[in-house]
């Protein structure tokens, strides 16, 4: 089985620390040299919200993209997600495929995910976790991106936060 390297983002607005810490353990329970970067916090975007609780992490899977998918999807459902028709809303668990491999497809989801490129909250994880590892479209690193990126534009702070 060939092994593929995928990158997640991790968002919280409820019981953030609960559930961001749920969703390493998860991580680790479905895919393989699971590793994370820093928690950050956000205000929420598109929405009147408690702040959110930001992350990225980074894996290694035999899975398929559309196995991945629905990977997530049951780890969020498993952590009291409820899937509303609203695109921005609180939830307690928001878990994202960004890139897998370096595909680019926008079947069964678009990858890599567009909001890597808008979100300071993808970007900056990204960027912290793999500096180096080069976004398939825009073919900058993900350092580079995050240097480039408009800081005015979203509020977004690293803080304390114990993994475990």
């Amino acid at each position: 089985m060939s092994s593929h390297t995928i990158l997640i983002s991790i968002g919280s607005n409820i019981e953030r620390e609960h559930y961001t810490r749920r969703s390493l353990a998860a991580l680790k329970h479905f895919f393989s040299d699971v590793t994370v970067s820093s928690v950050y916090e956000s205000e929420a975007v598109g929405f009147n919200g408690n702040p959110f609780y930001n992350a990225a992490a980074r894996a290694t899977t035999s899975k398929s993209i559309e196995e991945v998918c629905a990977t997530l999807k049951s780890i969020e459902k498993e952590n009291g997600r409820v899937h509303t028709d609203k695109k921005f809303c609180a939830r307690t668990l928001d878990l994202d495929l960004l890139t897998y491999d370096s595909e680019v497809t926008t079947t069964p989801v678009v990858l890599p995910r567009e909001e890597i490129c808008y979100n300071a909250f993808v970007l900056w994880p990204l960027a912290e976790l793999v500096p180096n590892e080069i976004h398939p479209e825009t073919q900058e690193t993900y350092a580079q991106m995050w240097q480039n990126f408009d800081k005015q534009k979203q509020q977004l702070w690293p803080i304390d936060f114990t993994w475990s």
